[in-house]
This record gives structure tokens, C-alpha cells and sequence, in this order.
């Protein structure tokens, strides 16, 4: 599980509730018609903003941001320098029976791309193809998130607006209200806002978080794959690749050659 957005959520949360008791009553902030404008007028909007063939994948995107998959680069690098070991003592063709049994979907056709001895500049032509696809279906995919952090506001904006209009014009009436008519006026516009950044924006930040790991990994496999490819030294490759790690993750050991 996604540990440091439940507990990102959670402290999020309690501290606004903690600042409502502090001085308040929550059930001051709780406004059937204002949900329903925010709410509701977000729902709306994002439906209509996507066919439903997407809007059925949400929820599995939904899960994907809590229980994101582990993405390991040095790990990827360990594997790479392993099979240039084995293509430098025993040719490129000894590599089809570690793809064969490789997990990774993108590493496997990376590799057999090299085994039928393809030019290196059509394999990597291939491989950025691919990232790039990559890349355009994890943007398509946080898009429902990324479009609703913006929704959520605006829809606050107009129910506070309608309050507000409401409240103007039973001023002559009911003059009294005013304090009361302004507070539910305004509450739309606090809806808006803890959906948009307190729910939404870090669902899209934690998909984000994930397509960077991956897309290292990728970057990873494609630069050590194409460095196997032109019979690189393995150590030359893992410190070639190491580069390409955040510091901390780098190992301060080498394999050898």
C-alpha cells in the first residue's frame, strides 16, 4: 500500500477537522446543497469529459495509486550487467534463454531485439517508440485526477455564487440570515477546495511518482541493452547506468569485467 498518501490523507484531514472543532461544529460545514453543486457538478462534468470505456478503468487507476507497483532500478542494472557478462564470454545469441525466462515484458523484447541482431539505431528507434507510447498512456491515464484538481474549485466558485445570488435576494425578507446565508454561500468554495488538494492531486502526484520509477527502469534497460549490443565492458555498462540513479541509490560497489 501506498503508506505515505493514507497517512498524507489522514493528516490532511484531521487537521482540518481539527481546526472546524477547534472553535466550530462540524456540523456547520456540512451543506446537503453545496455537496451536491460541488460534488455532484464535478462528477458530472468529468463523465462528460471522457468516454466510458476510460471512466470504467478509473477505479483500477484508483487502486493503482494505493497499492502501486514496487519499481527497483538497481535491481534492472544487477540483471543488465548479468547478461552482459553472459553475451561478452558467450556471443549475443546465448541471451535468448535469459529473455526467455525474463519477467519483465520490456527487458524480454529488449533483448530479443538485440539476439536477431537488429541495427542499434532501429533498436533504439523501437525502444523510444515504446517509452514513448508508455508515456502517453500514463498521462491518459491521471488525466480523470489531474482534470478533476481543476474541476473542483471552479464547481466551488459556483455554488458560491448561487448561494450568494440566493442570499441577495432574500436580504429585503429575511435580513437576519445574512451571516448565516453568506457562511453556506462559502462553503462550496471550502468543498472545492479539500477535494481538489486534499483528494485528487495527490491521487495524480502518487500515479506520477510511479510512471517516474518506471520510466527509469525503461531508460535503464534501454541504455544497457544498446550497450550490450555494442560489447561493452559490464562494469563500464554499471557505472554507465549507476549514473542514471537519484545518489542515493547508487551502489558503491562494481561488478567486474
Amino acid at each position: 500500500m501506498n503508506i505515505s498518501l493514507i497517512i498524507g490523507w489522514v493528516l490532511s484531514f484531521g487537521l482540518v477537522v481539527f481546526g472546524i472543532f477547534d472553535g466550530g461544529q462540524i456540523m456547520w460545514f456540512v451543506e446537503v446543497a453545496s455537496l451536491a453543486i460541488t460534488v455532484g457538478g464535478t462528477i458530472g462534468c468529468l463523465v462528460a469529459s471522457f468516454p466510458m470505456s476510460y471512466l470504467a478503468g478509473v477505479p483500477k487507476k484508483f487502486g493503482m495509486a494505493l497499492f502501486p507497483k514496487k519499481y527497483k532500478p538497481e535491481k534492472y542494472i544487477d540483471d543488465i550487467v548479468e547478461y552482459a557478462k553472459i553475451a561478452r564470454g558467450r556471443g549475443l545469441l546465448a541471451l535468448e534463454e535469459s529473455a526467455n525466462g525474463c519477467q519483465d515484458q520490456f527487458m524480454k523484447s529488449a533483448l530479443m531485439l538485440i539476439v536477431d541482431a537488429n541495427d542499434a539505431e532501429k533498436v533504439r528507434g523501437m525502444l523510444d517508440d515504446a517509452i514513448s507510447f508508455m508515456v502517453e498512456r500514463h498521462e491518459n491515464g491521471r488525466a480523470f485526477f489531474e482534470k478533476g484538481v481543476g474541476i473542483f474549485p471552479a464547481f466551488g466558485m459556483l455554488g458560491t455564487l448561487v448561494g450568494l445570488v440566493n442570499m441577495l435576494n432574500t436580504m429585503d425578507t429575511n435580513p437576519d440570515g445574512l451571516a448565516s446565508g453568506m457562511a453556506t454561500a462559502l462553503i462550496t468554495t471550502f468543498y472545492g477546495s479539500l477535494f481538489a488538494n486534499v483528494l485528487f492531486a495527490p491521487l495524480a502526484a502518487a500515479l506520477k511518482n510511479t510512471h517516474e520509477d518506471e520510466l527509469l527502469c525503461m531508460q535503464i534497460i534501454e541504455e544497457g541493452v544498446l550497450a550490450i549490443a555494442a560489447g561493452s565492458n559490464p562494469r563500464y555498462i554499471q557505472e554507465k547506468l549507476e549514473f542514471m540513479l537519484p545518489k542515493s541509490k547508487k551502489k558503491s560497489d562494481s561488478a567486474g569485467a
